[in-house]
């Protein structure tokens, strides 16, 4: 039991290092400005754009993949409430008066990341069909996942639950998929 508790203290030790050291590049105006213009396209306003413009740019596979995303983003939303309300994990901005919060926070938890499973599970439905999107979406959801650290709204266990559910949640859609 000890060793399991000692573990878990040096695992949050690590994380505050890694929050601490992200997030103080969030003092330099332009690393704060590009990060959070990331986290906010990525709150919904460049999902929402891929999936207006899919169906217009790839005809009837867009449009069918412009679904599938939408669909899964709302399980993704349902996924993400259920597990973020019932783990309750302070952002790093409150634990800790040493990382700034750099753009106010959309709720009161951390983990998961929402942020990071809609980018990761949208990325993946999206390169599933239309791969030519890579050099687009696999930089942008690299900018998306690092912001949340950066900007102090996240631990790196945030983002990687969150890029594991999106995962999950992405290969469940591509299985259950009419192609």
């Amino acid at each position: 039991m000890y060793r399991a508790m000692n573990a878990w203290a040096r695992l949050g030790r690590v994380e505050y290092r890694v929050c601490a050291a992200l997030n103080g590049s969030s003092r330099r105006r332009p690393i704060r400005a590009l990060f959070a213009l990331a986290s906010w396209l990525g709150d919904g306003k460049f999902w929402y754009g891929l999936m207006l413009a899919l169906p217009v740019l790839a005809g009837a596979q867009g449009g069918r993949t412009a679904v599938q995303m939408a669909v899964s983003s709302l399980l993704g939303v349902l996924v993400y409430k259920l597990i973020k309300h019932s783990t309750s994990r302070e952002r790093p901005y409150v634990r800790h008066s040493t990382i700034a919060c750099a753009v106010a926070p959309l709720d009161r938890y951390s983990f998961p990341s929402g942020h990071t499973l809609h980018a990761v599970c949208l990325t993946l439905i999206a390169l599933e069909y239309h791969p030519e999107l890579a050099l687009l979406l696999l930089p942008f959801t690299f900018l998306v996942m690092l912001s949340r650290m950066v900007l102090g709204l996240h631990y790196p266990t945030d983002v990687i639950a969150g890029a594991a559910i999106g995962w999950i949640l992405a290969e469940a859609s591509m299985l259950l998929a009419v192609r």
